[in-house]
């Protein structure tokens, strides 16, 4: 929905409609935006991302949320800006096209990934999975895996039979709000499917150096080899023609999912955090700095009141830790596309701000009280009686987005802090 609602409103506002302010304002008030249109695919390799598919359901009569992200794709848009001052004006108008990549946030997990081996990586997995949180969901692929040893001999069939359970347990943890699932792809394979590289699996006995032709060997030389080929392909192939950075981070239904989901998204948070440091592993990765701006971006805060949306982007930045926090760096509480209204209902007597719009599953507009947000990582008690109420609400019926743009929260605001140098 993120990029739906960037390029709608990019597009709308080259059409003079002031959908993005804070870009406006930047823009001296949109006087130099000449012209915003979707540049040409040209020879890329990366599928193209389905911006009108997508923005169009949003005009269906019965519109829909877009489909999780699970495979890269892309796309480019060109703004025509007027250069600032006389010798600008004088030099005439310039083009910037900003080029867009979409992928799964799952596969960020890979980066902190790339500074362990294998039997490190094994121990700490399998000491997660063993977690009373995550006993239950793991349980049937630990009861397997137990029954296997690293020094067993090497063999295609236990090693794909090990990564589907493997994977099963993920997909059940990720159904719980849990965030911490490597490898990335092991959910999300991408356009080239499910290769034999991704059939490895963590061992309880994982040794650090393996023998060969064992089953620990084989397990280690894949989970190498996968680390190696993302690293070619993903990391160094199209990461490093970025040097801009947005992580959409769902805040508040890892709150909603509990308190062993909501520390496991805060790991997967900071990790990731860390590894896109100006100094990070993807910097060492790639020889230089990156990314040159870095914000992430909580979403859904049109589920929360305007009051609440000050300690949702709080609480992202107690996630993402105070040293990342320098270095270019911003966090925002956004809605990509707002689906509901501000309002004011009483309760117990006084009068508290809440949310109106239409639950998913249902057909009527009601208003709902989220409760409050911690501003910081909460401790013990806050999950004793958690004050925070998570509802969905259905995207809104638009009225021809093509044309007008999409309805948002803090996108403009986003957007400025990232690409407001390059407007410059």
């Amino acid at each position: 929905m993120f990029l739906v609602s960037l390029l709608a409103n990019l597009l709308a506002m080259g059409r003079r409609l002031d959908t993005l302010p804070a870009l406006s304002r930047r823009l001296g008030g949109g006087e130099r935006l000449v012209a915003v249109s979707l540049a040409p695919d040209g020879l890329s390799t990366v599928p193209r991302f389905a911006f009108e598919a997508k923005r169009d359901a949003l005009a269906d009569r019965e519109p829909a949320w877009p489909d999780r992200t699970t495979a890269l794709s892309r796309i480019a848009v060109t703004l025509v800006l007027a250069r600032s001052g006389v010798f600008g004006r004088l030099v005439g108008p310039r083009q910037l096209t900003v080029e867009l990549l979409d992928y799964p946030g799952e596969w960020l997990l890979d980066l902190p990934m790339l500074a362990e081996d294998y039997a490190s990586w094994s121990r700490a997995t399998w000491a997660l999975l063993a977690e009373p949180a995550r006993a239950e969901a793991s349980a049937r692929f630990r009861s397997w895996a137990s029954s296997v040893r690293a020094s067993d001999r090497a063999s295609d069939g236990v090693a794909r039979q090990g990564f589907e359970l493997y994977r099963s347990a993920l997909a059940a943890l990720r159904e719980q709000g849990f965030r911490w699932l490597q490898p990335g792809r092991a959910l999300n394979p991408g356009p080239r499917g499910e290769a034999p590289v991704l059939h490895f699996f963590p061992l309880a006995d994982a040794p650090d150096r393996p023998v060969p032709g064992t089953l620990g060997a084989l397990l280690a030389d894949r989970h190498a080899a996968y680390l190696k080929d993302m690293q070619a392909t993903e990391f160094r192939g199209k990461l490093d023609r970025f040097d801009r950075q947005i992580v959409l981070v769902d805040v508040l239904d890892a709150l909603h999912s509990g308190e062993a989901a909501f520390d496991d998204t805060a790991r997967a948070i900071g990790a990731i955090a860390n590894a896109l440091r100006r100094d990070g592993l993807l910097a060492r990765l790639l020889g230089r700095a990156q990314p040159k701006r870095l914000a992430f971006a909580a979403t859904k805060a049109d589920h929360v009141p305007a009051a609440a949306r000050p300690a949702l982007a709080s609480l992202l930045a107690d996630l993402v830790g105070a040293s990342a926090r320098q270095e270019r760096l911003s966090v925002h509480a956004i809605a990509a596309l707002r689906a509901t209204e501000e309002v004011t209902i009483r309760w117990g007597g006084a009068e508290i701000q809440a949310v109106a719009g239409v639950p998913i599953g249902e057909t009527a507009r009601r208003s709902f009280d989220p409760g409050t947000i911690p501003p910081r990582r909460p401790g013990a008690d806050y999950w004793n009686a958690p004050p925070f109420r998570f509802q969905g609400f259905r995207p809104p019926l638009l009225d021809r987005p093509e044309s007008f743009g999409v309805p948002h929260l803090g996108l403009d605001t986003l957007l400025d802090d990232v690409l407001g140098d390059a407007l410059a």
